[in-house]
């Protein structure tokens, strides 16, 4: 190599290794965006959010509701989950003592005629040992049992002698005792309700309920029910469950289904009729799509109270004759239609009226303010569905005419061909894909039925079981929904509910066993949207490049004493933004002292929460300093930030 040759090479190093620096440098840059939001707060341009706009849906899906939110202990407490023909299985009771001991079976000697199973044991030992011999029951992957707490057992005996029966709530193995009673049973042949209150004296999360007796001879139980006293409002519902709900503010309550609802075969699906009434009477059923048995403690009257509960709206789901399987013909439907007509009755009817005074007696007098049905769920392609719809729709319009109706028919992108008040829109995709559907309802008719956004998740491997990146998504996605709420009526995430040890269907907003609960990203996502149901809705654009990562929208609403202007942004992309927040038309100062930024993030973007971390990913709230109607502030990478800006004048609010 000559000096040239040599001099050429070296300033060809120095050239490359300028732009490699030079290419570090613009990556390095490109990191932190730039960009700009603009907010015209004007009352002329304001819209209003319908009050209706954001609620929860509740599927029986995961163990929902039986195991979940219903405080009821004992699982198959009728021994009617092994079917009506006899000897049945009796899962999960087992025994206590062995086959030489003792034997049970089940038989048809009830004395509830709409149940008809019984548990009939013989104590087979005349030296039974010390402890007796008998059945337990582990209720749903153990009972949670904690000090101090009061737990009422009722159950129905038959025994042709006086015999004496222990109760007792011990740990898995029986060994820990935290309560027992001893109670005295006539000899009769008629049955008996039993009543016990039991105040557990020690703490075990897995716990079961032993009915023993050390004396030989023969008795029947049925209907053994436990329940903690201390439900919330004293109605049968898991009280730190209902208040996950209570802090999303919903709006409506849409039960109990879903696929529940349908059924795989009409012979399975729900029957409000069966679910209605003394506990005791009511058959329960198999939910053959999410392959478990319910008692339906949990029925038709009790979900119509939890929305009252919870000052939610209800909205009744019913079978139109159709499962996944098999369908009623529109000519063979009016049995069904009436029977919607009597569960409209029992809900809404006078307490002097035929169904309404079984809801009376119940202890509701008070009719229960239902103004929407959904007729189905899912059924729109099916063969009979626009027949049998009409049917239920005539039928409620003639009875009810102030009751909106729902189709099944998505009404999104083409006009619906028969007539409905609002109609479902069902997604369950990718995160990106959900992303980039914040804009979906831009290109919706504004003439005919409202949209009902009844089912809304992200799913599969971008959501694990409840990822941040899920929630980002779900969130732009509902920030478009707010910007479209003159054409979307109602949203709800789903499912809501997941036992633990049932995970047949993931994410899920709230995942719980018998003691722990949390919520997952996509749960405290939601409730940066609480107060939007009601407030006033604001254009909004940004500005940047990096535009196709942000989604944004802004409101105006009240608490009891301040007003604020709350922005919302989600960066969906991995790089920092530099965002310049400028508000016009606002008509008020903001008070910086009273303003906040809540910000959900987290280090990986498939972070998720758990029983051991439960708040890993969840919105963290800090003072927004620098708080105006022009302000600089910085959106972390994968990121969903709610800025409040406290306005001066509370009244701005209801004056627009």
């Amino acid at each position: 190599m000559d000096l040239k040759q040599a001099f050429s090479g070296t300033i060809f190093c120095l050239l490359l290794l300028f732009c490699v620096g030079c290419r570090c440098r613009t990556l390095e840059i490109e990191a932190t965006q730039t960009a700009a939001l603009k907010v015209d707060a004007s009352p002329q341009l304001a819209r209003k959010i319908p009050e209706t706009l954001f609620g929860i849906f509740f599927e029986e899906i995961n163990h929902a509701g039986a195991g979940g939110i219903w405080a009821e202990l004992v699982s198959n407490r009728g021994f009617e989950a092994g079917g009506s023909h006899t000897p049945s299985n009796i899962d999960p009771w087992s025994i206590i003592g062995d086959d030489s001991s003792v034997f049970v079976a089940t038989d048809r000697t009830s004395c509830f005629s709409r149940n008809i199973v019984a548990l009939r044991m013989e104590v087979l030992c005349d030296d039974c040992p010390a402890g007796g011999v008998g059945v337990y029951n582990p209720g749903f992957w153990g009972m949670n049992i904690e000090d101090g707490k009061a737990y009422n057992l009722v159950m129905y005996v038959q025994s042709p002698e006086t015999k004496d029966l222990t109760v007792s709530l011990t740990s898995s193995d029986g060994l820990q005792n935290l309560a027992s009673a001893t109670i005295t049973v006539s000899g009769t042949s008629n049955w008996t309700k039993v009543e016990q209150k039991l105040v557990a004296k020690g703490t075990n999360r897995t716990s079961r309920l032993q009915i023993t007796t050390n004396k030989k001879g023969v008795v029947w139980l049925d209907q053994v029910s436990l329940m903690p006293e201390d439900t919330y409002k004293g109605h049968g519902f898991r009280t730190e469950l209902i208040s996950m709900l209570l802090d999303l503010k919903p709006r409506f309550l849409r039960f109990p289904g879903g696929c529940f609802v349908e059924g795989d075969w009409l012979r399975n699906a729900f029957r409000w009729r069966e679910s209605i009434g003394p506990w005791e009477e009511r058959p329960g059923h198999f939910g053959d799509v999410w392959h478990y048995w319910t008692d339906d403690g949990l029925g038709y009257y009790e979900f119509l109270q939890l929305a009252e509960d919870l000052g939610a709206a209800p909205i009744w789901v019913f079978n139109n004759g159709i499962s996944h399987n098999d369908e009623v013909d529109t000519v063979a439907i009016a049995p069904f239609v009436k029977d919607v007509l009597d569960s409209l009755e029992f809900a809404r009817g006078s307490a002097d009226s035929t169904w309404g005074s079984v809801r009376a007696a119940m202890g509701h007098p008070e009719p229960f303010l239902v103004k929407h049905v959904a007729i189905g769920n899912e059924d729109c392609g099916k063969k009979f569905y626009r027949g049998n719809y009409l049917k239920f729709y005539n039928a409620i319009r003639e009875a009810y005419p102030d009751i909106q109706m729902i189709s099944n028919c998505d009404g999104s992108s083409r006009p619906l061909d028969h007539p409905a008040d609002l109609y479902d829109f069902h997604v369950y995709t990718d995160s990106k894909t959900l992303f980039n559907m914040r804009s979906t309802f831009d290109r919706t008719s504004r003439s005919g039925p409202k949209a009902f956004v009844s089912e809304y998740a992200v799913w599969r491997s971008d959501a694990g079981r409840g990822s941040l990146l899920a929630s980002l998504a779900e969130a732009a996605f509902l920030t478009g929904l707010e910007k479209n709420s003159d054409i979307v009526q109602m949203a709800s995430y789903a499912p809501l509910f997941v036992n633990d040890n049932d995970q047949t269907w993931n994410p899920d907003a709230i995942v719980f066993n018998s003691w722990q609960h949390y919520g997952t990203p996509s749960y405290w996502m939601q409730t940066i949207f609480r107060e939007s149901s009601g407030a006033m809705i604001h254009p909004v654009n940004i500005s940047s490049r990096y535009s196709s990562s942000l989604a944004a929208s802004a409101i105006t609403w009240q608490d009891a004493e301040n007003s604020f202007l709350r922005v919302k942004v989600v960066n969906f992309g991995s790089d920092t933004v530099n965002l310049t927040v400028s508000t016009s038309g606002l008509g008020a100062s903001v008070n910086a002292l009273g303003s906040t930024a809540t910000v959900l993030t987290s280090g990986n973007v498939m972070d998720e929460n758990s029983f051991s971390n439960p708040n890993k990913v969840a919105p963290v709230k800090s003072q927004l300093s620098n708080a105006a109607e022009q302000m600089q502030v910085t959106l972390a990478p994968h990121s969903f930030t709610a800025f409040d800006l406290a306005l001066a004048e509370p009244k701005l609010v209801a004056e627009i």
